[in-house]
Parts: C-alpha cells; sequence; structure tokens
C-alpha cells in the first residue's frame, strides 16, 4: 500500500505522488497546533475551511450568466411597403436588455449588476428594451452597464421598453399594454418608447433625417399583426441612412506607410461566416491598442459585392456590453 501523501503532495490518479505546493512557498498551516491535528485529520479540517469559506462568499460572487434570451431581431427596411400596417418609433442607440420578471439580462445571457433601487417597481412580466442615456451616448452607457457590481452611475440609464415578449398579443395589442405600464410603475428608471404610425415613405424619410440631424441612429418599424418571435424577420425592421452590422475580429493586418508599428486592418468574420478586413475608422489609439481577437465590433458599410463582403466597410465601436 503506498504510503499516504503529506501536506504538499496528492494522489495521481495512477498513485503517483504530484507536487501542487509553489517552489519556495510551504502551505499555510490552516490547523493551529493546539488542536492535536495531523495527517489526514488535518486535510480535512483544511476542506472544512475550505468548504466554509466558499459558503460565505458565494452571496457576493459577480453576476453569473442566465439562459440566453430568445430575441426578436430586425431585418432591413426595404422601400415599397404598405405603412399603414406598421408603428415606427426611434432606434436608440443603446445597450439591448431583457427584464425577466427579476433581473436585466444582456444579449449574451449574463445578468446586469442593476443596483435594486433601478429595478424597484418593474412590473413582473419581461420586457424587452435598450439601457439607455441619451443619443450619441452608447460608449458611457455601455461602460456603467458592464461594471460588475452595482454603483450610481446607474443614475444616469434608463430601460426603454419596446416590447412585451411575453404578451402572447399582436404588437397593436402590446402597444396598448406598453402603454398602460406608464401608469401602473412609478420607477423612474423605467420608460417606454412611443410608437407612431406615419402616412407615407415620405414622412418616413423626413423622421428619420430629422432624427439624423438630432443625433440619433435611425428608425424601426414594427408590423401591427405580429406576433413577438424571436429571430430575424419582415416583422420588424430598422431604416438607417447607412447599413450597419457585427462581425468577430480573428485577426489583425500590419500597417504601412503612417502606420507603420501600428494595425492596418482588422480581420473580422461576420456570424454567417464571411471573412474580410476593415481598415477604415480606426482611430490612431485604436490601431495601437486594436480590439482583442475575438471581441465583437461594429462596422457599417455601403451594401454587399456578389460574394456578400460589405463595401467600404467602416468601423464604428467594440459593442462591448457583457458584464466582466
Amino acid at each position: 500500500m503506498p504510503p499516504l501523501p503529506n501536506d504538499q503532495t496528492t494522489l495521481s490518479r495512477g498513485g503517483d505522488h504530484v507536487d501542487q505546493s509553489l517552489p519556495g512557498l510551504s502551505p499555510p498551516n490552516l490547523t493551529p497546533d493546539w488542536l492535536g491535528l495531523s495527517g489526514s485529520g488535518r486535510r480535512l479540517q483544511n476542506c472544512l475551511v475550505a468548504v466554509i469559506l466558499l459558503i460565505i462568499l458565494v452571496p457576493f460572487s459577480v453576476p453569473q450568466a442566465g439562459t440566453i434570451p430568445e430575441l426578436m431581431l430586425a431585418d432591413i427596411y426595404r422601400q415599397g411597403l404598405d405603412l399603414t400596417h406598421y408603428r415606427v418609433s426611434e432606434k436608440l442607440d443603446g445597450v439591448r436588455a431583457r427584464w425577466d420578471g427579476t433581473h436585466l439580462i444582456s444579449r449574451g445571457g449574463h445578468v446586469f449588476a442593476a443596483p435594486e433601487w433601478f429595478t424597484t417597481g418593474f412590473p413582473a412580466m419581461p420586457l424587452d428594451g435598450e439601457l439607455w442615456m441619451g443619443r450619441g451616448r452608447y460608449e458611457e452607457v455601455s461602460s456603467i452597464v458592464r461594471t460588475q457590481h452595482p454603483h450610481d452611475g446607474w443614475r444616469h440609464v434608463r430601460f426603454m421598453t419596446f416590447d412585451l415578449p411575453a404578451h402572447g398579443g399582436t404588437f397593436a395589442q402590446r402597444v396598448i399594454a406598453m402603454n398602460g405600464l406608464k401608469t401602473e410603475s412609478a420607477s423612474p428608471y423605467l420608460g417606454i418608447i412611443e410608437q407612431q404610425r406615419v402616412e407615407s415613405e415620405e414622412d418616413l424619410l423626413k423622421w428619420l433625417n430629422r432624427v439624423i440631424d438630432e443625433g440619433g441612429e435611425g428608425l424601426m418599424l414594427h408590423r401591427d399583426t405580429a406576433l413577438y418571435a424571436s429571430g430575424r424577420s419582415q416583422d420588424l425592421l430598422k431604416l438607417k441612412l447607412f447599413t450597419d452590422a457585427e462581425a468577430t475580429v480573428i485577426g489583425y493586418r500590419p500597417g504601412k506607410g503612417q502606420f507603420a508599428g501600428l494595425i492596418g486592418s482588422l480581420k473580422v468574420r461576420t456570424d454567417n461566416g464571411i471573412i474580410f478586413f476593415i481598415g477604415s475608422g480606426l482611430s490612431h489609439e485604436q490601431r495601437r491598442r486594436p480590439p482583442p481577437l475575438h471581441s465583437r465590433v461594429s462596422f457599417r458599410h455601403q451594401g454587399l459585392t456578389e460574394n456578400g463582403i460589405p463595401r467600404f466597410p467602416v468601423f464604428l465601436r467594440i459593442r462591448d456590453e457583457e458584464p466582466r
């Protein structure tokens, strides 16, 4: 029978001793000498201490990942639609979130560390919306909500609701229910995005240009008769002056000339597997410290080639919305 290991070793599956201590360091003596424990008794004592510490510290851990919400996603608006069947609202440039009745959850399924006072008064029903601070303030709101502990920065944020994923009715019926939340909830941090009708495409484009001139991002169109369904469809459309999309950074191309020693462009891959490079739109600092590998980035482009590659892609920002 092999000898029992001492405090600095453990047994492998084959019965061999494996040293787990750091060179030059001895494991701390977690048991006072006066208890008279040694050998296996001391190891049992150390295990009990570890379990107690785990029980104490778990309630103070950072927000954990939950179920990834099945979100309704927007397709691109195309001319020729019968606009009488749609409700229109401004597209807010914030951080997408799902309220599940208890927590705010990111697109990736992580729980935002929203303070308790922020969500006090939120309804028990699920809400789909945007964590928002105002036009042109995406970077600020993203920084606030990514922090893994509650803090006062959330006092500048509002959760702007644009849909009720568990309602079961048409969008027209969901709009009525959302408007009812305005009077049912006294929370100053819960807002409802106004849904309006437009008479013609001319009116739609006038509204779009006004939003852009005022620093907004674009418009969203919801089909009146649509039920809430995850995925992308013509029931939810987005209208912007430029087409934007997201991709994952998978590499870099070194810079030349004025960008020698820096990053010349990002090698990215879209969700449908298209690989290309984005060089325009990167600041000097972003070329010096580029978005990390596997990060998500937003870019703007002017349509697609026959091979599905975005034309004239321009980097916009890192889509860094997950708590960390």
